[in-house]
C-alpha cells in the first residue's frame, strides 16, 4: 500500500491521543481540548459551551468526541450550539479526531471538541 503524507497547509492537526491526553500540532495537552485550524486549547468539557459558541462565524461544524465510546451530547449543549448556527456532529473521540484531520486538511471550516479516551 502506498502512503501519502497529508499536507495540512498550516492548519493544526491532531497528531495522536492516549489515556487522558491529545498531541495536537506536536504539543501534548491533557484533558479535554478544542482544536481549530489555527490553535488548540484545553477545554473544561461539555458543561462549558462558551468556547464553542465563540467559534460561531469561524467554523460551520464542530466534531464532538465523547471519549472512548459514542454517547449523546448533553441536550443543553446541543441546543445552545445549534442555536448559534453551528452544526454539531457527535461521535467517539478517535473517530472525531480522524474526521477533523481529513476535513481540516481539505481546508474546511471545522473544529474539534474532544473528551479524552
Amino acid at each position: 500500500m502506498k502512503l501519502t503524507e497529508v499536507d495540512f497547509d498550516g492548519a493544526v492537526p491532531v497528531d495522536g491521543y492516549g489515556p487522558g491526553f491529545f498531541r495536537v500540532g506536536g504539543k501534548v495537552l491533557h484533558g479535554a481540548v478544542i482544536v481549530t485550524a489555527e490553535r488548540a486549547q484545553v477545554w473544561a468539557g461539555t458543561g462549558d459551551a462558551a468556547p464553542l459558541l465563540a467559534l460561531a462565524g469561524q467554523v460551520d461544524v464542530i466534531f464532538l468526541g465523547m471519549g472512548a465510546e459514542i454517547a449523546h451530547a448533553p441536550l443543553a449543549l446541543r441546543q445552545v450550539v445549534e442555536a448559534a448556527g453551528l452544526g454539531l456532529e457527535v461521535m467517539n473521540s478517535p473517530a472525531a479526531c480522524r474526521t477533523y484531520n481529513v476535513l481540516v486538511s481539505e481546508g474546511r471550516r471545522v473544529a474539534l471538541a474532544v473528551l479524552p479516551v
